[in-house]
């Protein structure tokens, strides 16, 4: 068995929304909408899996989906993009992620990673053949130390990978560090790998600050689909970058899934043209969860870090007055109904701060008693 996947241990996901289930807890660990995405986009998914065409559709995507990601971040975030040759649909974000890492790194390249960190980054790097060169960001504000990041790049660095806004923290990377970050790309030569995800989530007012906005030439954005509409099931994603970036991973992407199913490529076509007040109303429901989950925990004593994009609220153990590890607290929290996600998941190094995760991408009532649960668990710690 190929030792990068048979060594790793079960997911924390895995084990947390298993234990759930079983203990018929809430789930705020797993990060997924409980709602299942707009009526009127999933209409149009099963009209064009009715109408066809279901057979192979293009590499690189039906040319509709192709120039609504186009035209949708010209006018949402203001990037000019050519639709046939720096536009890329995958089969999800994560399925981008690794034909970019395959792409651009071979053996005995370095790739550097931001700690905290999603869970996947680790092994699709070492599959690559690359070694992970790890950069840690501090809590509250998980900002890019300008004086510690430089020592990361060596001869050997190839590509960067971001994340913003950031799971787990619920980070969002301003435009000084982006540039920051750009400078020293140019300086070593260096591909940006940027994960955007949960670019359409963002509170407070906050615009996103896109690495394409400061490193066009050697960035590849990734997107999804998935996050945009609140169809994680769906895994569509994009992968937009120059062309010699967009060929090379093209080449790549073509030997991993190919293709994505062309029903769900067409309706995420029709999304994509949906009004600025589709978007901007679902941030805005969102951020209600967040302000909701927020005011009920930091009511019962409770210490939350800012939140400012993607669906995570993180709890500071130790300002809450809990002196159990992280994942301490996560065994003990999911024995009275609640289920969460420990920060050492998301680090590959020792010395993870002491900090949950809990999605609030749910239902007011989940939230309520999700909370309840917190503040039981807590209180029985004396």
């Amino acid at each position: 068995m190929n030792p990068i996947f048979a060594n790793l241990p079960t997911s924390i996901f895995e084990v947390m929304s298993r234990l759930a289930v079983e203990k018929g807890a809430i789930n705020l660990g797993q990060g997924f909408p409980e709602d299942d995405g707009p009526l009127d986009i999933r209409e149009d998914a099963a009209r064009a899996f009715i109408d066809g065409p279901n057979q192979y559709p293009p590499m690189r995507g039906i040319p509709a989906l192709r120039q609504a990601v186009a035209a949708h971040y010209k006018a949402r975030q203001n990037i000019d993009l050519d639709w046939q040759r720096e536009v890329t649909i995958t089969s999800g974000a994560t399925e981008a992620l690794a034909a970019a890492l395959l792409a651009f790194v071979q053996p005995g390249d370095e790739v550097v990673l931001f700690e905290p960190f999603y869970d996947a980054y680790p092994p699709m790097v070492a599959r690559a053949g690359a070694t992970a060169r790890y950069v840690r960001l501090e809590p509250p504000h998980w900002r890019v130390d300008a004086e510690k990041l430089p020592a990361a790049f060596n001869e050997k660095t190839r590509v960067v990978m971001i994340n913003t806004p950031l799971n787990p923290s619920a980070s969002v990377l301003p435009h000084e560090d982006l540039a920051l970050l750009a400078d020293l790309c140019r300086k070593h030569d260096v591909i940006v790998i940027s994960d955007e995800v949960w670019e359409e989530l963002l509170f407070d007012g906050r615009a996103h600050a896109s690495m394409l906005h400061h490193l066009r030439e050697r960035t590849l954005k990734i997107g999804s689909a998935g996050k945009m509409f609140s169809l994680t099931g769906w895994k569509v994603g994009f992968a937009c970058g120059a062309p010699h970036l967009t060929e090379a991973f093209a080449r790549a992407h073509q030997f991993l899934t190919f293709t994505t199913p062309p029903g769900l490529q067409s309706a995420v076509a029709y999304g994509l043209g949906k009004e600025r007040a589709y978007f901007d109303g679902m941030c805005a429901e969102y951020q209600r969860g967040r302000d909701r989950l927020q005011t009920a925990l930091e009511q019962e004593g409770f210490a939350t870090l800012p939140a400012q994009g993607a669906y995570f609220l993180s709890v500071d153990l130790p300002r809450s007055g809990i002196a159990l590890s992280s994942e301490a607290f996560a065994r003990h929290a999911i024995e009275h109904g609640v289920a969460t996600i420990p920060y050492a998941a998301f680090y590959a190094n020792p010395g993870a701060p002491e900090i949950v995760r809990l999605c609030f991408a749910k239902r007011n009532e989940t939230l309520d008693r999700g909370a309840e649960a917190l503040a039981k668990a807590k209180r029985a710690l004396g």
